[in-house]
């Protein structure tokens, strides 16, 4: 039975309540993808301050919790943004951040009066844009209360200044690695490889940007390929000038020029004004004791990130409201059934997450669902199945799908059968297309003196042989196939969005937009993060702005004793099983291209990695 938690859903208005709001800085008005979309609320946060009454309650309620759950008064809320943030609300046993975690303690530190601050410690992070953007917008929200937010960032670069520059005051250390030289993109391919170990990939892929299969036959890039990277990091870099430039009061071709310079000195940092000050972590340390008035020799109070998340909200107040929403969250990779039993949650597996659709259709006690979708795809079959499930709970009641970093392929296959579709604005979308591919190794078990016979019954039985190239009316089969699974694709996607196929046609083709360009091309509804897609699931379930709702999550990870104890020694050991590979090799795939990397000056992985090279390098060692 899928577990679930009571989430805090944050004060949200499409009102602009002046007399209650506090008195905001310039760069707190720069929210980056909260837009107004027509009729849409815009669910941005509004701080409003805690009367005598209330404030009083939340003080008694401080007495009674638990000694775990004690914050001491004068607290700086420590959060240590560093490595892989993930969508998943994590359970107690659970390490890594999670983006609803990192976004709650931000806004439960802003109405807590034991907090008198937040002190960012920011490294080299491995997510996508959406969820820095996320993240940005909840320091931005924390501002609002009137509260400091200091960044300490060691070792930074696009990423994590585009989160950093969200802070009151940032700081860095003499030495610290940081490059600021602008954004790549790059797609690797096997083709060569495969061609000189005797590998002959035979790709079916329909849409003509569906660049999944060129890795595996092409030697270089194709132009479709080419002019869709090209506009993503145009997209992406245009993003970060224009956040950039307005957070800083800098023009943007003062922030352009800078990045081509080529600034390796901390020192031209703090002289251009992209920091507050060179300082080492014990001086900013002292920094924040003198603002708070504490002694040098005492010890500042900081309460870390995963002690605060075990603050209920219910002691602050923030909770409330009888109406309740259900939040689904469904990230990775996309496949039918699930793994190992030491292995229980490796992507997206059709049939657990129908379980849980088919729970919360059957429950009287949701208004609206929210479904939070993190994934470049993978079989079309479970992708299907679970179109068909959400389209069932949204006869019910109303569905708002919200996409995090990606959401492409079999991830937008799923979200199009919801009512109404949020992004971010560099939301990895689309991606209407299919893949299909069988590999020949017969010149690989030629030169390595392999030989497999077979015995078949049925013209098409041996249809997937591993050891000969297609028939010609093998190849027709297989070709027909998979033409047949991207026009119920693409035809579900026209009709989801009221269009008719030709328009679709227009927009599919395996192409992959950002959400900017996915929300004017249709795709898309609206421009936004998590709290807009609560605005608009109370909107749609007729649900007043003003009123308070109760998000309660069902997709709590939620591990066995002896899968807890597994993995602590994997972890310990290093060891690590191979999982969400291209495919088991018996289905369609709808899955963006895994090969795309997305880089920022510093070379490291933005969005998702290259399975079929591992795959490949460890049957290599094994031959």
């Amino acid at each position: 039975m899928a577990s679930s938690i009571e989430i805090m859903e944050s004060n949200l208005t499409t009102s602009k309540n002046q007399e209650e709001k506090c008195e905001l800085k310039p760069e707190l008005a720069d929210y980056g993808s909260l837009k107004d979309d027509g009729d849409y609320p815009s669910g941005e946060f509004e701080f409003k301050k805690p009367g005598a009454w209330k404030s009083f309650v939340v003080k008694l309620r401080m007495l009674t919790v638990y000694p775990l759950q004690r914050v001491r008064k004068g607290s700086v809320l420590n959060i240590k943004l560093r490595g892989k943030i993930t969508d998943q609300v994590k359970g107690r046993f659970s390490s890594g951040l999670s983006l609803p975690q990192i976004c709650e303690n931000l806004i439960k530190a802003a109405y807590d009066p034991r907090i008198s601050g937040v002190y960012l410690h920011i490294e080299t992070l491995k997510c996508g844009w959406a969820k820095i953007e996320e993240t940005r917008r909840h320091i931005l929200d924390f501002r609002k209360s009137g509260k400091f937010i200091v960044g300490y960032a060691p070792v930074w670069h696009e990423k994590e200044y585009y989160i950093a520059c969200a802070c009151e005051e940032l700081y860095a250390p003499p030495s610290a690695y940081f490059s600021l030289y602008g954004l790549t993109a790059q797609a690797s391919f096997l083709g060569g490889v495969l061609e000189k170990v005797g590998v002959e990939p035979q790709v079916e892929r329909i849409g003509k940007y569906k660049s999944f299969g060129d890795r595996l036959t092409r030697k270089n890039i194709s132009e479709e390929n080419r002019e869709v990277l090209t506009t993503l990091v145009d997209n992406i870099y245009g993003n970060w000038v224009n956040t950039v430039s307005q957070s800083k009061g800098k023009k943007k071709e003062d922030i352009e020029r800078f990045i081509n310079e080529g600034v390796y000195q901390v020192e031209k940092l703090k002289e251009d004004g992209w920091i507050t000050d060179i300082k080492y972590e014990d001086e900013v340390t002292s920094m924040l004791k003198k603002k708070l008035g504490i002694v040098e020799k005492k010890k500042l109070p900081l309460v870390a990130y995963k002690k605060y998340s075990r603050v209920r909200k219910w002691s602050l107040g923030l909770t409330g409201g009888k109406d309740q929403i259900a939040v689904i969250r469904a990230s990775g990779s996309i496949s039918r059934v699930g793994g190992s039993f030491f292995e229980p949650n490796s992507g997206i597996i059709a049939e657990k997450f129908i379980e849980k659709i088919r729970k919360v259709r059957e429950s009287k006690r949701y208004k609206a669902v929210i479904i939070r979708i993190d994934s470049p795809g993978g079989d079309v079959l479970a992708s299907d199945l679970m179109w068909r499930e959400i389209s069932l709970l949204a006869e019910s009641k109303p569905v708002i799908a919200s996409m995090v970093d990606v959401s492409a392929s079999g991830g937008y296959y799923m979200a199009m059968a919801a009512q109404s579709i949020v992004s971010e604005n560099l939301t990895l979308t689309g991606s209407i297309g299919v893949v299909s591919a069988k590999f020949n190794f017969g010149k690989l078990y030629e030169r390595i003196g392999f030989n497999k016979e077979t015995i078949s019954k049925g013209q098409f039985a041996d249809l997937y042989a591993s050891h000969r190239p297609f028939r010609p009316d093998e190849e027709k089969l297989f070709a027909e196939s998979a033409q047949n699974m991207y026009k119920r694709f693409r035809d579900k996607a026209a009709a989801s969005r009221s269009m008719s196929v030709e328009k679709m046609e227009e927009i599919a083709q395996g192409r992959l937009w950002t959400g900017d360009d996915a929300a004017s091309k249709g795709l898309v509804d609206a421009i936004g993060g998590f709290s807009r897609a609560v605005a608009i699931a109370k909107h749609k379930a007729k649900i007043p702005q003003h009123k308070k709702v109760r998000l309660v999550e069902v997709s709590k990870q939620s591990l066995s004793l002896p899968q807890i104890l597994f993995r602590m020694m994997t972890s310990a050991t290093g060891l690590h099983q191979l999982h969400d590979g291209f495919t088991s090799g018996d289905g369609v795939q709808a899955r963006m291209d895994d090969g795309i990397m997305f880089q920022g000056s510093e070379g490291s992985l933005l969005a998702v990695a290259d399975p079929i090279l591992n795959l490949l390098k460890d049957y290599l060692n094994f031959v």
